[in-house]
């Protein structure tokens, strides 16, 4: 039984939006990862997707993609991603399939971990961060907090927390969610957001203050699924 991660699948079975207006490596994409998939992941797996899912509209649009996903194997978990326009209802979500669990002031239990997560948003940076990023950042963090104090109520679970933003701005700095990690004794954070080359780098990676972060953005993990545990 094993965790896999993967980020911004950016499916679009029932709109037109093709990948590849952002290159030639996302000719595809859907097709290199359900092979990646299928080759490693099992029913008794649990497969975590860090937003941007779906280029759909509506919850009807995004029910092609999500049934796309459903016909993989594992447990599939979901935290919103700032393009997740079609994501409204969390408990009309949580009704669809039942291998699909949405994360949105919840949290799920797999094995020895407790995964919980809030989409987050762009950290405080030297080159924007407008008072509308400062309100919604404030606000992701206090909805972070809320999840993280209701985690910490069941004992003896490691926290794994699912996000779509980076957890710090372009320069690695701390920030509001890293301090919250932290303080929390979060054990791992999966997050995707970035795209292309010039970003990767801009995403924390591996252990910092004794929690160890994942970029797993599709195109950054070449479209394979990054096994976590």
């Amino acid at each position: 039984m094993s965790i896999f991660a993967i980020g911004d699948l950016h499916l679009s079975g029932a709109v037109h939006k093709p990948m590849t207006v952002f290159g030639s490596h996302w000719q595809n994409h859907w097709e290199k990862i359900k092979k990646n998939w299928e080759e490693n992941v099992t029913g008794e797996d649990a497969v975590l997707i860090a937003g941007d899912i779906s280029w759909a509209m509506t919850l009807e649009e995004a029910l092609v993609d999500l049934k796309e996903i459903h016909l993989l194997p594992g447990k599939k978990i979901f935290i919103k991603g700032n393009h997740d326009y079609w994501w409204k209802t969390i408990t009309k979500l949580n009704q669809i399939f039942e291998d699909q669990f949405f994360i949105q002031n919840n949290f799920y239990i797999y094995q020895d971990y407790i995964i919980c997560g809030t989409r987050g948003w762009i950290c405080p940076n030297s080159i924007k961060f407008t008072e509308h990023d400062k309100k919604i950042y404030e606000r992701e963090l206090k909805r972070l907090i809320l999840s993280l104090e209701e985690v910490k109520k069941i004992k003896g679970k490691q926290i794994i927390v699912l996000t779509h933003f980076p957890p710090t701005n372009d320069q690695l700095d701390s920030s509001g969610f890293t301090e919250l990690y932290e303080e929390y004794s979060v054990s791992k954070v999966i997050y995707g957001h970035l795209h292309g080359e010039n970003t990767f780098s801009q995403g924390l990676q591996g252990i910092y203050n004794n929690v160890k972060y994942y970029l797993v953005s599709a195109d950054y993990m070449n479209f394979n699924l990054q096994k976590i545990l």
